[in-house]
């Protein structure tokens, strides 16, 4: 049986998986994730492309967007090699492109993910907001999700498979609490819409705090809970193996700086599902009530036909 991590021991290797290295000339490698579920969680592949993007981008710049399409399932234990195109440099914008490829099974290199990432040399200039923030209970108020997913997990015994419990139950770096109970076990249909806070369980600190990690990470959080809101309506749940999906695109803007170490609000509607597709919004939001972020995701979701 092996020691509970620390949160200052999961934070660490959440930078560590979010650092990529310099193999060559706009060319890069992201380590893989320890111990996961088998097929490689797609914020990952976004954060370490957008951190291998932004490695090559100097001059004051800062990604401001990104647009992705996942191409194939990533393989967990290989690592993922990112290489960059720079489309354009001005003096006040700047575009990179990215490929994440992983080894094919006959050693050549086969696409997973494909991004595109903006950056803007920061400037002053017209505001308004039309989004305000939720009026949610704040996290304080809140239960830690995992103490509900020991409950479930608790409640529902061997009705769970153990890879399930083991996913369920894994030590994470991302500390959530959702407005509402999780949804996972529940066959009651919702309305598509879903409210959760987040951060990192420790502080950033040191040379790995900076701008760059700190949007690496909100992008890698943006990819959960996204695409289980489209799911709310139907009343269905992965965790039942009553769903098939997969993230098919990503699309994230920055509006202001923001730490992914200070709790940030995900607002999530799905306002539309059909076609084996589900299309999922998000607006995220800091404890100010400011709009830092927002996203849009596109997601395969068909119900499983059982044998």
């Amino acid at each position: 049986m092996t020691d509970t991590p620390t949160n200052e021991e999961l934070v660490a290797g959440l930078v560590r998986l979010l650092t990529v290295e310099k193999r060559a000339a706009d060319v890069y490698a992201g380590p893989p994730q320890q111990d996961g579920i088998g097929r490689v969680f797609g914020g990952q592949v976004l954060a370490q492309a957008l951190q291998a993007a932004q490695a090559t981008v100097g001059d004051g710049k800062a990604a401001h967007s990104l647009h992705a399409y996942f191409l194939r399932g990533g393989r967990e234990g290989a690592p993922i090699e990112y290489r960059i195109a720079r489309d354009f440099d001005g003096r006040s914008f700047a575009n990179r492109r990215v490929v994440a490829s992983q080894e094919g099974e006959d050693g050549t290199p086969v696409p997973i993910l494909n991004l595109t990432a903006s950056f803007q040399l920061p400037e002053d200039g017209l505001e308004h907001i039309d989004s305000p923030m939720p009026d949610v209970p704040r996290p304080d108020d809140l239960r830690p999700d995992m103490d509900q997913r020991r409950e479930i997990a608790a409640q529902w015994g061997d009705k769970l498979s153990e890879t399930q419990r083991r996913m369920m139950l894994r030590p994470r770096p991302i500390e959530m609490r959702t407005v509402d109970r999780l949804h996972w076990m529940s066959r009651e249909p919702r309305e598509p819409r879903a409210h959760t806070w987040f951060r990192v369980c420790a502080p950033i600190t040191g040379a790995a705090d900076t701008p760059e990690l700190h949007r690496a990470i909100i992008t890698y959080a943006s990819d959960y809970t996204l695409l289980g809101t489209s799911a709310l309506p139907h009343g269905l749940s992965w965790m039942r193996n009553e769903l098939v999906g997969a993230s098919l695109d990503h699309a994230l803007w920055f509006h202001r700086e923001a730490r992914a170490d200070e709790w940030l609000l995900y607002a999530t509607d799905a306002p539309w599902s059909g076609g084996g597709r589900g299309f999922n919004r998000g607006r995220i939001f800091n404890l100010a009530g400011e709009l830092v972020a927002s996203v849009a995701q596109e997601g395969m979701m068909r119900k499983r036909v059982k044998a």
